[in-house]
Order: C-alpha cells, then sequence, then structure tokens
C-alpha cells in the first residue's frame, strides 16, 4: 500500500497535490467545526436529536413529580384564557398545600393585575408548603416579558414577602438555529435560581450547570413520566383527600397545558413529533437533578483529534487497491464506528451535541473523493460524472449538448429565472400504510417513472424525489424561449398522468388520491451544490419555495394544479382561469393564482377573467355572476370555493393560506 502511496504522489505533481492538500484541510475543517456551518449544523442538530431521543432512559412513571394543569377544559369551565383565573389558582393552592406535598413550583407568570389578585395573595401567604413562583425579567427574556410586566412580577412578589412562597426563574433557553430546546439555560447572577434548582437543593452543581437536559421516555406510552391532573380536581367537589397519593411527599409543579401556549419543540420532536409544554420540561430538568445526572462534555483536543483521525481514514482508504468484496468491510467498519459511536457516548452521560457526526462523514468523503480524484484522471471522472447523472435527471438533448460540451452544466450554482414546479400524490403516505411494503415499492416506482418521462419529454430538469413528490424545473441547466409552454403542458400531463396511475391500479389497492401540482416563475441559485464528485443538480431559492405552496394549496382551495402569475405570462396557454389572489406564508406580497384548464370551454375562461377583474374594480355584481355560474356547474368545486374566498376577502383582498 505504501508504495502504491508514493507512486501516486509522484504522479500527481506539485500543482495537484496542493489543491489536494487544500482539500484535506477543508475536510478537516469541515469535520470539526460543522456543528457551526450553515446547512451542516441543522444537519447535525437532526442526528443529535434522533440519538439523544432513541438512547434516552426509558423509564416507568416518576413517582416524585406530580404536574397539576390548567388545561383547555380548564379555559370553557372558568371562561378566562388570560390572564389565568386566579380564583382557581388559590383554590387549588390551598387544597394542594393541605395534602403536605414536598415543595411547589409555579410556572403561571402572575405579570398583570386583576380584581382576583387580594384572594390570591391570602392563598400565598396561608401557604406551609415551601412554594416557589415564577419570575423572568425583561433583560434575560426581551421577546416575550416588557418592564411593565417585570415590574408588577416584583411588585407583586413584594406583596406575598416573608412566607413559604419565594420567586424561582422560569427562563428557558431554545438553540437559536432551530428554536428547539435541548440544554439548561445559563443562569445569571441576576435572576433567582431556576425553578428546579429551587424545588431540590440535592445537587447544589446544577446552579452552573449549562449541558444538556436529559429527557426520559416512558416504558409504556400509555403511562407518561409524569403523572398530569387538571387544575379543577382540586376546586371542585371532590374531597382533596381522593389525591392524597398523587400529592403527598411529591415535588408539585402547577402550570398550563393548553394546546396553543408554553409548546416547546425538543429533541424528540424530529423522531416522533408533537411539542411538549414548558411545565414538563421543568419537571424533566427537576428528575435529572433529583438523580444527579449531569452529563460530561468533549474536550476540544479530543474533537480535533478525531477530525484528524476520520480524515486520516478516508484519505487512505480511497488509496487501497483492492477489489470490492475485499474492501467493504473496511468500508462498513468505519461506517459502523461513525454510526454507532455517537449512540455509546451519548447512553453512557457524555453531552454528544457538540460532536461533529455529518461532519465526519462530510470530512471522510472529502478525504476519499480528494485523494481519490488526485490519482486518477480528472477528464474521465468528469465524463463518468456526465454519463451516469445526465441521461436520468434531464431530457435527451441536453445531456448530449453537455456531454459535448461540459462548462454547460454550473458545478457551483448560478442564479437563473426557472419555472419550478412541485407535485403530490394525495393520500399516498395512508395508502403506503395499508398495503404491502412490496407493492408500496411497485406502485411508487411506477408513478414515479410515469412524471418523470412527463417532465423529461416536456424538455424539464428532474430536480428530486421526495417521497411521492417529484421536483422538476425548466430553464436550467438549458434555458429555452419556449420554458413557460413547456412548463404548463407538464403540469397539466403530470395531472392526467396521476389520473391514469390511479385509474390503473391493481385490484385490491386501496383508492389512490388525485395528483396536484404547483408552478411558477421566479429566480433561483441552480447548480450541483454537491461538488464535482457528488450528483446534486438541484435549485435554491424563494421561487422553489412558493411553487411547493401553491401545490399545498391546491387541495384547500379545491383545484388540481395551480400556476402563479409570473408562470402563466410565460406561456401562450389561453385557457388560465383566475382563481384570486391569495397570501403564503414566507411572502408578504399577494400572488394572483390561476388554474390552467385545456378542456373548458373559451368562452366560459374569458367569461370568469373578466368577471373577477370587474370584481376588482368593486362592481358587486360580477360575483353574482360568478355565483350564477357556480350554480350552473355544481361539480366545480374550485368555483366554489372562489365565490367563498371573493365574498370574504372583498374587491381586490387576497385570502390568507393555512
Amino acid at each position: 500500500m505504501f508504495a502504491t502511496a508514493r507512486e501516486t504522489l509522484r504522479r500527481i505533481g506539485p500543482v495537484r497535490l496542493a489543491g489536494t492538500a487544500l482539500f484535506l484541510l477543508l475536510a478537516v475543517f469541515f469535520a470539526r467545526t460543522s456543528w457551526d456551518l450553515p446547512l451542516a449544523q441543522d444537519v447535525e442538530r437532526l442526528l443529535y436529536d434522533v440519538r439523544a431521543y432513541r438512547s434516552a432512559p426509558t423509564v416507568d412513571q416518576d413517582d416524585r413529580i406530580t404536574m397539576v394543569v390548567f388545561n383547555d377544559q380548564t379555559l370553557i369551565e372558568t371562561g378566562r384564557r388570560s390572564p389565568l383565573d386566579r380564583v382557581t389558582l388559590a383554590k387549588a393552592l390551598q387544597r394542594i398545600d393541605s395534602l403536605h406535598p414536598k415543595a411547589i413550583g409555579i410556572d403561571i407568570l402572575i405579570d398583570q393585575r386583576t380584581p382576583e389578585d387580594a384572594q390570591l395573595i391570602a392563598a400565598f401567604k396561608t401557604m406551609k408548603t415551601p412554594t416557589y413562583l415564577a419570575f423572568v425579567s425583561a433583560e434575560t427574556n426581551p421577546d416575550f416579558v416588557e418592564y411593565g410586566q417585570e415590574e408588577f412580577l416584583r411588585a407583586f412578589q413584594k406583596s406575598i414577602a416573608g412566607g413559604a412562597v419565594k420567586p424561582a426563574s422560569v427562563l428557558f433557553q431554545s438553540d437559536r438555529t432551530d428554536n428547539v430546546i435541548r440544554n439548561w439555560p445559563e443562569q445569571p447572577a441576576s435572576l433567582p435560581p431556576l425553578l428546579a434548582n429551587s424545588l431540590s437543593p440535592l445537587h447544589p452543581e446544577f446552579r452552573k450547570y449549562t449541558g444538556a437536559i436529559r429527557f426520559r421516555t416512558p416504558t409504556d406510552p400509555e403511562r407518561p413520566v409524569f403523572s398530569k391532573l387538571p387544575v379543577q380536581l382540586f376546586t371542585g367537589d371532590i374531597p382533596a383527600e381522593a389525591f392524597r397519593s398523587q400529592i403527598e411527599g411529591r415535588y408539585v409543579l402547577l402550570g398550563g397545558d393548553i394546546f396553543d401556549l408554553d409548546q416547546f419543540e425538543t429533541p424528540a420532536t424530529r423522531t416522533r413529533g408533537g411539542t411538549m409544554i414548558g411545565l414538563e420540561v421543568h419537571a424533566h430538568m427537576l428528575a435529572q437533578l433529583l438523580d444527579g445526572a449531569m452529563y460530561s462534555s468533549i474536550a476540544g483536543w479530543a474533537l480535533w483529534a478525531t477530525a484528524l483521525l476520520v480524515v486520516a481514514a478516508g484519505g487512505m482508504t480511497s488509496m487501497i487497491e483492492a477489489r470490492p468484496w475485499r474492501l467493504a468491510p473496511l468500508l462498513l467498519a468505519q461506517l459502523a464506528v461513525l454510526i454507532f459511536l455517537p449512540y455509546w457516548a451519548q447512553a453512557r452521560g457524555i453531552d454528544t451535541q457538540q460532536l461533529p457526526v455529518f461532519g465526519w462523514a462530510a470530512g471522510w468523503i472529502i478525504a476519499f473523493a480528494a485523494v481519490g480524484t488526485a490519482s486518477r484522471s480528472v477528464t474521465a471522472q468528469q465524463r463518468h460524472f456526465a454519463q451516469s447523472a445526465l441521461g436520468r435527471y434531464l431530457p435527451r438533448d441536453v445531456a448530449n449538448l453537455i456531454m459535448r460540451d461540459p462548462s454547460q452544466l454550473s458545478l457551483h450554482g448560478e442564479k437563473r429565472e426557472i419555472y419550478a414546479l412541485f407535485t403530490d400524490l394525495e393520500g399516498f403516505t395512508k395508502l403506503s400504510h395499508a398495503i404491502e411494503p412490496e407493492m408500496v415499492a411497485l406502485l411508487l416506482n411506477r408513478y414515479l417513472d410515469m412524471l418523470s418521462a412527463v417532465v423529461l419529454k416536456h424538455g424539464g430538469t428532474i430536480d428530486k424525489f421526495v417521497g411521492d413528490a417529484v421536483v422538476a424545473f425548466w430553464g436550467a441547466p438549458i434555458a429555452r424561449a419556449d420554458d413557460g409552454e413547456r412548463a404548463v403542458q407538464a403540469a397539466i400531463a403530470m395531472y392526467e398522468a396521476g389520473e391514469a396511475f390511479r385509474r390503473s391500479a391493481p385490484e385490491g389497492v386501496p383508492p389512490i388520491g388525485c395528483t396536484r401540482v404547483g408552478l411558477h416563475r421566479g429566480d433561483a441559485i441552480v447548480g450541483n451544490f454537491g461538488g464535482e464528485g457528488r450528483i446534486q443538480y438541484t435549485a435554491l431559492g424563494d421561487s422553489m419555495n412558493l411553487a411547493a405552496r401553491l401545490e399545498g394549496a391546491s387541495k384547500q382551495l379545491k383545484t388540481t394544479v395551480l400556476v402563479s402569475e409570473t408562470a402563466a405570462a410565460g406561456a401562450s396557454f389561453v385557457g388560465f382561469r383566475p382563481m384570486g389572489r391569495v397570501a403564503v406564508r414566507g411572502r408578504s406580497t399577494p400572488i394572483a393564482i390561476f388554474e390552467p384548464r385545456a378542456d373548458l370551454p373559451p368562452e366560459d375562461v374569458s367569461r370568469l377573467t373578466a368577471w373577477v377583474r370587474q370584481f376588482d374594480e368593486g362592481d358587486p355584481q360580477a360575483l353574482e355572476e360568478i355565483g350564477r355560474y357556480s350554480r350552473d356547474h355544481p361539480d366545480d368545486a374550485a368555483v366554489a370555493n372562489l365565490v367563498y374566498r371573493l365574498g370574504k376577502v372583498g374587491p381586490g383582498g387576497s385570502f390568507v393560506l393555512e
């Protein structure tokens, strides 16, 4: 192997050797710092969330902690939403106090005056159980707390001082990158101790801890880690004694469990979905403190050493000349280390948040590709890349042109005006759970083949497949004068292909939904963002996002194909009927949308276009005409939906999509 390495270095030459060394430095940098790099940091956090959830301790219900919550039913019964009913809070606290809990933590901000304050103050002053009331400051939480609220909080705390009730910080700090809660917050001296630290003095070292929160998972999904009781159980006619076993000697956390308030994403969100209420986050932190389960961090020198080792392994592996079956065990062994080492560390109390797992994989690949490329012919590599990729993603004439002139295919990224198209097969995810995996694969491959053929037939570029969705665009790598018309005709043909697919489904397969399509024209950055050794020719930008939004809106608007105004303006197709104006998430400017309908009489399209224009100009009679047309065509759900939206938003208005 060493003789081969020396010969390879001799053939490379100084220039290419310098380039290879630069790539190796880049690989080391990426393998160490990917947690701080755009895009890569999103992948790293996702991988961490998956391993944190998968390696989390599985436990029975914790009998040390009970949550008492204001839920949506409480809001209905009290007729109060914000602030939460303080009479209910006062009554519940007095009953809970009588059952002798170990301590009470209240994650409810008393930050504004209500007529019931006197009753709540009286309840606080009679408390015998050590009780800790939520406090935050405008300095440490400026997005949610104003100075006026902080002043009231301080005044209220002062009015109940001297008894069993003391302030406690309920500050959380979500990750600034993706808003997920993973760590204990910083605990500045300007704030009282964190709620978990206040409730239990067992491990004072947690007063300065800012490492990972140890979220646990239940052994039985029907029995959550922490029991949860609605607060109304402690304010009604049921004797408090009935709940003694769930309160006495326990830490009681009292707060909200309302579906749209105080909800946080945690590492479990990426794996199982859903969010966690803030009160439950406090419960997990308190349980972690009681167990003394403080995660240890990884030294920076160890991360640098590992990055160097990974890059060296990738480069050396690429230089091994062996048959694939001999090389496979080594590759599998390295892959196993990359996959299982982070899980092993996380499960043994090591905080792997800064462990650059994706960076290791990317650094290994960069090193493998850089060293391998340096020892082979660049021309052969480029030709192999073109032969293996272009024919599957690009029209035949475009592929042939690029084979003759590879410079036509941008390998770095350039700004182009494109027609971006997204599709979705309604209900396929649900269908895939109802049939055998082999049938799912058969149907999906057949469906994607049909839609891919439509894209290539109409001169489009296939970007990617996302499950049953097809992402494509026109205008790159080669732009044509009639790209707009091609894209519109492809959108219509893809819907029709989807209908043919539905009709031809094998016997015994449940009904398949329709194919919906979104099309938009705008600027995007187009290129191969993975590098010359990796097939990832794609388009990025707002145009792609808006096409996806239009496809998603199609179901809500009862259409099948939706085309933006800019896309419609670039096509010679004359069967566009207006579908009003909508505002989509992520864009401040509403857009006009159209539905291409080649099956409708031209006079119907013309009349509907005129009526919509007249309505926007303030003519109420035009809406009546559209409504009459809708009644004459009861099967046209899209027009009925248009009538509803126009009536709701008025002339010139835009309908806000959900």
